[in-house]
């Protein structure tokens, strides 16, 4: 397909040409798998610049990862939001996990294919990963308390990015609830105030600091 990436440009003007390059070819990728496995929503294949790309995107409009973070990113399913992530960041690291194997033999083809040599896949549990990170990301896997008890242990305690190391969550609707049954204080960003399109108007990028001392 002929994916209209202007929505991205418009929104991250200093896109690099190979970058640019790297979403066209991996909407594609997506676009191609997506007719032999369900990765997401056949009635969103044409909107995925913006319901998937630029969705995923908005974890860089609340953190802008330094150099040599260490991100995974759980329940990947085909690279959302660890893929795009990866484009826009290179001199940080990506470990994508998926418990299905044939979601992680699309993120690998992709990942291949991208020559994104920033970028690991696992067919894995969170909770089974050995390694630490710096941030956690995902795109509403589970409810939080679950996804928390999964991850606590896997992310470093040691910080040097300006938001402290945790969670990174795509979440749409209410979050009240899913607040309130875990101990550590989240702050909620609207992606609508990142990216004013009315696909967004409910949905938030999470931070969730974790400690465990």
């Amino acid at each position: 397909m002929d994916f209209d990436l202007q929505i991205l440009e418009q929104h991250f003007p200093e896109l690099t040409d190979l970058q640019k390059d790297r979403f066209a070819a991996y909407a594609n990728l997506i676009a191609e798998w997506n007719e032999k496995i369900n990765l997401i929503s056949r009635a969103d294949i044409e909107n995925l610049p913006k319901k998937h790309l630029l969705h995923s995107l908005a974890i860089a409009k609340a953190i802008q990862f330094k150099d040599g973070t260490r991100v995974m990113d759980v329940g990947t399913g085909g690279g959302f939001p660890g893929i795009p992530l990866a484009i826009l960041f290179p001199e940080c690291g990506f470990h994508l996990v998926d418990s299905i194997g044939k979601k992680v033999k699309v993120v690998v083809d992709c990942v291949h294919k991208l020559g994104l040599d920033n970028v690991s896949a696992e067919q894995a549990r969170a909770e089974k990963v050995s390694n630490q990170y710096d941030f956690i990301v995902a795109r509403a896997v589970t409810q939080l308390p679950r996804f928390m008890n999964w991850i606590r242990k896997r992310v470093k305690r040691t910080a040097f990015n300006d938001l402290p190391n945790g969670v990174l969550y795509l979440k749409g609707g209410k979050l009240d609830d899913d607040f309130a049954s875990i101990k550590e204080t989240p702050t909620a960003y609207r992606i609508q105030e990142f990216f004013d399109y009315d696909e967004f108007q409910e949905k938030h990028v999470i931070h969730i600091p974790v400690s465990r001392d």
